[in-house]
């Protein structure tokens, strides 16, 4: 509709705002809503880890879309009826899954200024470029990163490694991709990594227009590392076969069991192929800063472009991505494009830092960096090292009380913070080992015990621990090795049995 279709004069008649009649009531509001949080993750040990939405609470979300004001006051109600008790848990002590952080109070309270704020961090001359700008430079100096690099926040790992493969793509030499797309180029484009990697790498490589057979997956060793013997090989096969391989991908701290390849060995493989070496460290890249893990990761710090989530082992609100790239240069010739609307001026709001659309796929961008920011203040980087090394070391403890237990088996080695085990019993197959397994895992869910979760190890349904928890305690760990042992024997007593087991659970 064109504006001159409006009748203004009817429409400016009584102009209207979306701010409160109110602010002392809105005011008083959020205070309560601020003790409500507060009081909430100061008991969380007193709650069930998860509780699985209600009939009402899922009915409640069917309702018909609003067309006039409601009371603010009955929607915060709902929300604490049918929102917050069935949250996903990860804020609590005892939740262990996927790779999910928890959190911290003051990083909620930055999310709130930062959202009053409302910035948009595409273009500007304001405080919140500034934020960001500092924040990449504390981060790379933390990883031991090129203080020349660049870098951006975004959503999470899966839009971090999307990022450093495209400027990988986009760089390779006479091939000018950006311009004349993949049709210029007859030659099958490959990238390589273990059977490891995370999905979000296929992912990239298939929406940069790659497609999936253009990523090589190398198998591992037992320590589930990349073999590289049998990368070598496949690098020198393409190249024999006229392929042209661009970029290597390197997994500090792998999704399934927490392995590091050799990261070094890759960094060097890569420069000697002239090709882009890529890491994906969505949690593990944050090992590089424990002094006693400083050899085992390295090699990160020589990477071309690094992935990485600060929502995860930086334990910050969710959501905070990231990605450094080491050739600036290269990073802005991938997504800088020219607009009239964003043409940079001397000064006024125009003026100021480079626009971070010229390094990344969004142009509205929040502001992120503001919980960075104040949660680096709030704790200090020294802090942050010992709780990392402190859920390091909680996972080595579970490692320890799996071994210890007789109907346990660890099934991966624990080279970081994850830890993948199983219950055991002679009696039963390796079928309905995997059956039980799973049965012991969702009961631990629906009884809000723990929240672990679950990957397969070859044919072995495995309960997966992944450690990133800035409030778990020595003891949570014991005590999840007692529920598994306590529900798997409770299951086989109460006739788990053999000729039973497949009807009851599938």
């Amino acid at each position: 509709m064109s504006a001159n279709k409006i009748d203004f004069n009817k429409a400016l008649t009584s102009e209207e705002t979306l701010d409160p009649e109110n602010w002392d009531q809105l005011k008083s509001l959020g205070h309560e809503m601020v003790d409500t949080m507060m009081d909430y993750l100061r008991h969380l040990r007193d709650q069930p880890v998860w509780k699985k939405p209600t009939r009402e609470a899922r009915h409640s979300f069917n309702r018909a879309m609003p067309t006039e004001p409601q009371n603010r006051e009955d929607v915060f109600q709902d929300f604490l009826q049918h929102v917050l008790p069935f949250a996903k848990g990860n804020v609590h002590p005892k939740f262990w899954g996927w790779v999910e952080g928890n959190g911290t109070p003051f990083g909620m309270l930055a999310d709130m200024l930062a959202s009053g704020m409302n910035s948009n961090l595409g273009i500007g001359d304001h405080a919140a470029v500034y934020v960001e700008l500092q924040v990449l430079n504390w981060i790379k100096e933390f990883l031991g990163f090129p203080m020349d690099a660049s870098g951006i926040l975004v959503s999470g790992g899966s839009m971090a490694n999307f990022t450093g493969l495209a400027v990988a793509r986009n760089s390779i030499p006479d091939r000018d991709i950006r311009v004349k797309g993949l049709f210029e180029s007859p030659s099958r484009l490959t990238v390589y990594g273990s059977t490891e990697t995370h999905n979000s790498v296929q992912k990239a490589i298939e929406t940069l227009g790659l497609g999936s057979q253009s990523f090589i997956r190398i198998p591992v060793d037992k320590n589930y590392q990349i073999d590289m013997k049998l990368l070598r090989e496949a690098i020198d096969k393409d190249r024999k076969r006229g392929r042209i391989p661009f970029c290597i991908v390197g997994n500090a701290g792998t999704v399934n069991t927490g392995s590091i390849d050799p990261l070094a060995q890759l960094a060097v493989l890569a420069k000697k192929e002239n090709m882009w070496f890529h890491v994906d460290g969505a949690f593990g890249a944050f090992a590089a800063v424990v002094d006693e893990l400083k050899d085992e990761i390295k090699g990160l710090q020589e990477a071309d472009s690094v992935a990485f989530d600060l929502h995860k082992w930086m334990y910050m609100p969710y959501e905070a991505g990231c990605v450094l790239v080491r050739d600036k240069k290269l990073h802005r010739k991938s997504f800088h494009i020219a607009a009239p609307y964003l043409i940079s001026h001397e000064r006024g709001l125009p003026a100021g830092p480079e626009s971070f659309g010229d390094y990344g796929m969004q142009l509205s961008k929040g502001f992120t960096a503001l919980k960075v920011w104040m949660s680096l203040k709030e704790h200090g980087t020294e802090k942050y090292k010992r709780i990392i090394r402190q859920n390091i070391a909680q996972a080595a403890y579970l490692e320890q009380l799996v071994n210890q237990s007789p109907e346990l088996e660890l099934m991966a080695p624990v080279a970081l913070n994850i830890v993948c085990f199983r219950y055991m019993h002679e009696d039963l197959s390796n079928e309905e080992l995997n059956t039980l397994n799973k049965e012991i895992l969702m009961t631990l869910h629906e009884e809000g015990r723990a929240i672990t979760t679950y990957t397969m190890l070859g044919d072995a349904y495995v309960l997966r621990v992944a450690n990133v928890n800035h409030r778990s305690r020595k003891e949570d760990f014991m005590q999840l090795v007692h529920d598994v042992i306590e529900i798997g024997n409770g299951l086989l007593a109460d006739g788990f049995k053999r000729d039973r087991i497949i009807k009851r659970v599938i």
